[in-house]
């Protein structure tokens, strides 16, 4: 029986990353030599590895993603049956929800990299390089759409969130947990999400979108000029269920009639509410004034779906339903 074909895309990050002449590690290894230093790989799918980067994650861009997204796309219409992206984790979790509402179709998009430089030791990238071909090989993840696979854990991507700056058990999905789990070479759905709706690649990359954490005592002065630095939107993480400064409130009422605000929460999880405090500067005072609820999306993944959505002129209130 023929191995499944896999399209490995890797973009940096500390899974290939070794020591520099500048000191520190830094990315140099690209697909070709990780899937050579994973043996086992060869068991498990036929793969055709491209580096289109070799950046740290943090330079990677939304736009550098889009055009994976149709590197992808393109590889799933000519006959691919998965695909890993390999990436650092500082982004994993902004990069797998951008492929998620990008990639069409029910072939797995598997996104990993590793908490550890390829030469550290106990460096936990060939085990994760290995889950993730696993689990984009698989069945069992067909139509669960872009998986983060890291410390044999599977994740969704709207609900993944990197928790720890070193542990290898960095990743969570505090909401929901895992999705699944990679044990004894196979790959466990323990239970399933159904896709949401995918945005079109051709649109290009997403409008600049403004992220403002909101803290005790702070009076949205910067709020007002968001307009004229260019920003096309905002998403403002509130406190607690999306409040704010009774204050701040009409400042960004008076935002919301210039450029779509998106309203999240700085907790680590859970939904923003819409019916319950009702006292200024608390979510039903902030969306009679015209913000939109992110639903449960983070702050990171609400600023990629609202640029998404009004790149074009979208809507952006209808782009956040599904995430209610």
């Amino acid at each position: 029986m023929a191995l499944p074909r896999l399209l490995f895309v890797s973009l940096g990050g500390t899974i290939t990353m070794v020591p520099s002449d500048s000191g520190g590690i830094a990315p140099k290894l690209g697909a070709a030599e990780l899937v050579a230093s994973v043996p086992a790989l060869k068991d498990v799918a036929s793969i055709e590895a491209h580096s289109p980067f070799k950046l740290p994650s943090p330079s990677l861009t939304p736009d550098k993603l889009v055009d994976v997204a149709g590197q992808i796309a393109k590889a799933f219409e000519s006959g691919f049956d998965g695909a890993v992206v390999i990436q650092g984790t500082d982004t994993i979790e902004e990069s797998a929800f951008l492929l998620d509402l990008l990639v069409p179709g029910d072939k797995p998009v598997v996104v990993t990299g590793a908490m550890r430089g390829a030469d550290a030791p106990g460096a936990d990238g060939p085990a994760n390089l290995l889950a993730a071909a696993r689990v984009a090989a698989s069945k069992e993840a067909r139509g669960l759409g872009t998986l983060a696979v890291l410390n044999y854990d599977i994740h969704a991507a709207r609900f993944v969130q990197k928790s720890h700056t070193a542990l290898p058990s960095a990743f969570l999905s505090p909401l929901t947990g895992p999705l699944g789990v990679v044990a004894e070479g196979r790959t466990h759905i323990y239970c399933r999400v159904g896709r949401n709706p995918t945005l079109p690649i051709a649109g290009g990359g997403p409008a600049p979108i403004a992220l403002v954490k909101v803290p005790m005592g702070d009076d949205g002065r910067m709020l007002k000029d968001l307009p004229r630095l260019g920003y096309a939107g905002a998403v403002i993480e509130g406190m607690g269920a999306g409040h704010v400064h009774a204050d701040v409130a009409p400042i960004l009422g008076e935002l919301a009639e210039k450029i779509p605000v998106v309203l999240s929460s700085r907790s680590m999880t859970g939904p923003v509410f819409t019916s319950t405090y009702g006292y200024a500067g608390a979510e039903i005072d902030l969306l009679k004034r015209g913000l939109v609820p992110s639903g449960y999306l983070s702050g990171l993944k609400a600023r990629l779906l609202l640029g998404l959505a009004i790149r074009g002129g979208g809507n952006s209130a209808g782009a956040f339903t599904p995430y209610q």
